[in-house]
């Protein structure tokens, strides 16, 4: 099924070829970012099979490989990525194409893993431990400059986003190892015991693995998500199937060296890189007991279904903010405004996409603040850039649409992006915010317009006041998925009133309250849905990683027992 594996000799001369050649710029071209050509100097890690420097320059583009069974390979045929910045440059790499008749190997190696997973309370409890070690270790070298620089580096070449926002996401991800090093592990397994009803009886509550199981991650971090969701599968005694986006697999695949640089044994984990419809055949057709999905709510439902529900979704999130009766701070505000609605050019699940704003607002220039903010952003520094699952066509018709409202405007944007040298099937647009009134956006006819999620730098702006915040509060029930939210106040009554009818799992409150934000020290997650996963703390690890098993020590029989009569 798989071509021959590289020798580690062939892959540090992959990285030494890659690594010596003249590049234009950490993007390839010579429109690449300034800021980041200040970051180029430094070699691959040790441990690394590619070289950033080198994606969308060389003309031989590196292979992206599989892992299974701890066995790296290639596939028959693969898919060239392109360059999202520079449709004239080379691939940026390729990943394997894996189709249906070659998925025998990933079949093989998830069937050996029994429920009881490759760890548990009872069985190899020295994981616990090995896998602190290697959190630890994992989380050191995140944490130095030469590696997240690699990581940010590679995150950029697969999803423009300025220097900033790639490095923050390298942070996030080490913080998160450095929290569970050393003890930390175990402990998320911790058990806990209740007295029984006689002597030599006591009931304990284990935390339990699932065994075999899957991630499907999404393109937009392409390290943080994948990562804080695959070490808690690992944590908790699993055997994971990773399925990354395409456009990003050579992020994890990395990573994934990394972590046995650091101790893990590549039976550990598979990579598996394919289309979605081949990755749900593995899934259907293996005890897979778990998937864990982040990415649209479609493709969420259609896994839910094909599962039988047995999956934990951190989908769609069409992401409100209220900015409060109470104004002060206007120019923080409009900062933040623009930072969740168009940082990582609007690319995350957690951006502002509705931003009702009270009348008291209206004459503080809050909107002629973010307008000016929104214009700030170009494709010179990444701060805008390219939309990679929206075309440039479905977002002007949509702005169009909402703008064509009765009372509706187009308040910034609304143009396509100019000067650049994008891939056509990628879409590129003006930082946009479209004004739509309230009452307008309320009716039946309306509503599902409105609150229709694009992954773009694209808001919908709103105005209410004292007498319509019941209304605001009615379009906030409406709407249908709630990842998170922001109450912009510190008005303790009205703060408290949006709190208590809304139910976003996420949600930011008080003058600083943001929309974007998925740091390691604190859930993010939806709410109101079942299915709904957590990342990021030890809460989350559980619940989507762990069930609960209840194992009750009934011992002794007393010495003066008799047969009671037959009930």
């Amino acid at each position: 099924m798989f071509r021959q594996f590289l020798t580690s000799q062939s892959l540090r001369s992959v990285v030494s070829r890659s690594s010596t050649r003249n590049t234009a710029g950490v993007f390839g071209h010579q429109n690449g970012s300034m800021a980041c050509r200040r970051h180029m100097a430094t070699a691959p890690p040790s441990w690394a099979t590619v070289d950033p420097q080198a994606m969308g320059v060389d003309t031989a583009p590196y292979e992206v490989q599989n892992l299974v069974d701890g066995n790296w390979g290639t596939t028959k045929s693969s898919i060239a990525i392109p360059d999202p910045t520079n449709k004239d440059a080379p691939p940026i790499f390729t990943t394997p194409d894996t189709q249906v008749d070659e998925l025998g190997p990933f079949y093989d190696s998830l069937r050996k893993v029994s429920k009881s997973g490759l760890h548990n309370p009872l069985k190899n409890p020295d994981r616990y431990v090995q896998y602190g070690e290697i959190s630890r270790l994992a989380g050191h070298a995140l944490s130095q400059p030469d590696t997240a620089e690699f990581f940010a580096r590679s995150i950029m070449k697969c999803v423009p986003k300025s220097h900033t926002q790639a490095l923050g996401e390298v942070k996030v991800t080490a913080a998160f190892l450095n929290n569970f090093g050393g003890d930390n592990v175990r402990r998320l397994a911790k058990s806990f015991g209740v007295p029984g009803d006689h002597y030599g009886q006591m009931s304990v509550g284990h935390r339990w693995p699932y065994g075999p199981v899957a991630l499907v991650t999404p393109f937009n971090f392409p390290l943080e998500i994948p990562v804080l969701q695959l070490m808690g599968a690992l944590y908790m005694g699993n055997k994971p199937v990773l399925k990354p986006s395409e456009q990003v697999s050579v992020v994890m695949e990395q990573f994934i060296r990394l972590l046995i640089d650091c101790g893990m044994e590549p039976t550990d984990v598979d990579l598996l890189n394919c289309r979605g419809p081949v990755a749900q055949e593995v899934i259907v057709n293996t005890p897979v007991r778990l998937t864990q999905f982040t990415g649209s709510s479609r493709v969420g439902e259609m896994l839910s279904s094909a599962t039988n529900g047995k999956v934990k979704l951190e989908d769609a999130g069409f992401d409100w903010k209220v900015i409060g009766p109470d104004v002060a701070d206007v120019d923080y505000v409009a900062y933040q405004c623009d930072q969740d609605a168009y940082a990582t050019i609007g690319q995350k699940c957690s951006a502002q996409s509705i931003c009702f704003i009270h009348e008291n607002w209206k004459e503080t220039g809050l909107l002629d603040k973010m307008k000016a903010n929104a214009a700030k952003r170009s494709v010179s520094d990444f701060t805008n850039g390219p939309v990679l699952t929206v075309s440039t066509e479905s977002l002007l018709n949509h702005t169009n649409q909402l703008a064509s409202m009765p009372g509706a405007s187009v308040l910034w944007g609304g143009k396509a992006l100019e000067g650049h040298n994008f891939p056509e099937k990628y879409g590129a647009i003006e930082p946009t915010a479209v004004f739509v009134p309230l009452e307008e956006m309320l009716k039946d006819e309306n509503f599902d317009t409105c609150v229709s999620e694009f992954f773009a730098p694209f808001q919908v702006v709103t105005y209410y006041n004292d007498d319509t915040v019941d209304d605001m509060l009615s379009a906030l029930e409406r709407m249908s998925h709630h990842l998170t939210a922001a109450v912009v106040s510190n008005d303790p009554e009205f703060q408290t009133k949006v709190l208590a009818h809304t139910v976003n799992g996420t949600t930011y409150a008080g003058r600083r309250a943001r929309t974007t934000g998925a740091p390691q020290n604190h859930w993010f997650g939806p709410a109101g849905d079942p299915r709904g996963c957590g990342i990021g703390t030890p809460e989350a690890i559980q619940l989507v990683w762990s069930c609960h098993r209840e194992i009750i020590n009934d011992n002794f029989v007393p010495a003066d027992w008799t047969q009671p009569k037959t009930s």
